[in-house]
């Protein structure tokens, strides 16, 4: 869509639900009427129903209203304990991914995947089936997190979109694998 910036971290928002597009509203950020606005989580001391895109991307939605799109210790390899080391230090990817970047919406605690010391771009929600289709089955089983609670069978056997193990498919913006976070509901 013309109005809608590019986002490195979530570069298809609208196929993945994360903006809509049914009505105008008006951004409670800029004030300014938009008919793509925001759907999915920001997290914020304030009620906030409508964001348009351009005030997502520049972080005015982020600063005015004190919020994040993703939680700061649900970033892979944050440690949320402020007196262990992080594995992950880059700190540019984690505001971008923070403060100007659409989240998406899981089961449990959303979390977002890091490859090469940066966070990855969320391509979409996908089952065992879409992976297998988009021929990323030997990829998806070489790069399942570590700190994953499931086997790759447990993935196999219970992964479907729109079920109750549901998988997240991200991509690494350095070296382009593909990588996937699941949860059940």
């Amino acid at each position: 869509m013309e109005n809608l910036p590019a986002f490195k971290y979530h570069p298809n928002p609208i196929k993945t639900g994360a903006f809509q597009t049914d009505k105008t509203v008006v951004c409670e950020c800029c004030e300014k009427e938009t008919s793509i606005y925001y759907s999915s989580p920001f997290y914020s001391v304030a009620e906030i129903e409508f964001l348009c895109p351009e005030c997502i991307k520049n972080g005015k939605a982020s600063e005015q209203f004190n919020g994040e799109f993703q939680d700061y210790a649900s970033i892979d390899g944050i440690s949320p304990d402020p007196t262990k080391p992080s594995a992950f230090f880059n700190e540019e990817a984690i505001k971008e991914v923070c403060k100007r970047t659409p989240g998406y919406r899981g089961w449990q605690q959303e979390v977002w995947l890091t490859h090469c010391n940066d966070c990855c771009a969320f391509i979409g929600y996908v089952g065992w089936d879409e992976i297998q289709q988009m021929g990323l089955v030997t990829e998806i089983e070489n790069n399942l997190p570590t700190y994953s609670y499931y086997t790759i069978e447990d993935v196999r056997k219970y992964c479907r979109n729109n079920g109750d193990m549901q998988g997240y498919l991200f991509c690494c913006v350095v070296c382009q694998k593909h990588l996937l976070h699941v949860d059940f509901s």
